[in-house]
């Protein structure tokens, strides 16, 4: 059995952690440290996960979480992962950051997050990106950065026509507008949360400048725009992908429908719709569906992608991950439907 430790498992994507984990059959989860909790019992202050675990929030020092565990998931705010990091592995421990500690280089990061990144050799660690449709060398790596949630839906609805389009028209820009529930705004209440601002309500936030734009330009390497928006939905992000080719290359719906097939061959958890995808299919899942329309005498293809933000655009994710890194097949633990309704 692989025994894992959660780091913040009082959050959102540390309690999907749990929850997820619990149903993995070569897991076994060894510790879960909240300083918030420290000695109550995990589903005492989570009843959902009653009977399902007897552990209770531990507050003890890396070195014993490393020692008790083969792989550690970081599920902590951005600018702690780097606290972490270099005594889990120096202990020879594998991580998963759900953070964005080690998503981009070290001075994109310190630019975009306004703060020093603290772990000096940072760059030597060789992180790898955990979106595993497009990063197979995943399973190879001792260190992942699993993607942020916009990301996650961005980059998965047009890396075929970015990256896989041999022949195809070269993509010259790519707006993303993205629709997410609340959840994605974490646990503790906020402006963006607070349900009377929120109910009968879409909130635009950081409309020209968030920063996980930095991860999308880095994947895709085409001129990107992205602008978040918060609905009144618990889970959830559906993102409308407005992709812009030269107009020498427009194609028909069914050469791109060819495209997509070729490019996600063999990855179980992209699902091509023939309609357009909703976030009612992909609740509770870590499936990201897609589908497209081209617009007539246009150079615009319109792109839509719905995915689970706290399964596919976290938790789910980086069990994926893990899945690979220790040999496993990428459904395990997570291969099953969607809550509906």
């Amino acid at each position: 059995m692989i025994k894992a430790g959660i780091i913040g498992g009082a959050g959102y994507t540390g309690l999907e952690l749990v929850r997820l984990l619990l149903m993995h059959p070569e897991v076994e989860i060894s510790v879960v440290t909240s300083r918030r909790y420290k000695g109550k019992k995990i589903s005492d202050v989570n009843p959902h996960l009653e009977p399902f675990i007897e552990l209770e929030y531990e507050d003890v020092d890396t070195k014993e979480i490393a020692d008790r565990s083969d792989i550690v998931f970081l599920a902590v705010p951005h600018g702690s992962a780097m606290d972490y990091v270099p005594e889990l592995m120096a202990k020879g421990t594998r991580v998963i950051d759900l953070s964005a500690d080690y998503r981009l280089k070290k001075e994109e990061y310190e630019r975009i997050y306004k703060r020093q990144h603290k772990d000096k050799d940072k760059e030597k660690r060789k992180s790898v990106y955990g979106l595993t449709e497009l990063h197979p060398e995943v399973a190879d790596a001792d260190l992942i950065a699993n993607p942020g949630c916009y990301p996650t839906g961005a980059i998965l609805a047009v890396a075929p026509l970015v990256k896989g389009n041999e022949g195809g028209g070269r993509v010259k820009q790519v707006v993303f507008d993205s629709k997410s529930g609340i959840s994605g705004a974490g646990a503790e209440p906020s402006d963006k949360s607070h349900f009377p601002n929120l109910a009968e309500n879409i909130v635009p936030y950081e409309v020209t400048a968030h920063r996980h734009v930095a991860e999308m330009r880095m994947e895709l390497s085409v001129k990107v725009s992205f602008t978040p928006h918060v609905i009144p939905s618990i889970r959830g992000i559906l993102t409308t992908a407005h992709v812009f080719i030269e107009e020498s290359g427009a194609k028909t719906q069914d050469e791109i429908e060819e495209t997509y097939k070729r490019f996600y061959e063999g990855k179980r958890f992209i699902r091509l719709r023939k309609g357009l995808p909703s976030l009612s299919s992909v609740r509770g899942t870590n499936f990201c569906d897609i589908g497209f329309e081209i617009e007539e005498e246009s150079d615009r293809i319109v792109v839509i992608s719905a995915i689970d933000n706290l399964v596919k655009g976290g938790s789910g994710q980086a069990i994926q991950n893990m899945n690979l890194m220790f040999g496993m097949d990428e459904r395990e633990g997570l291969w099953f439907p969607g809550l509906v309704p």
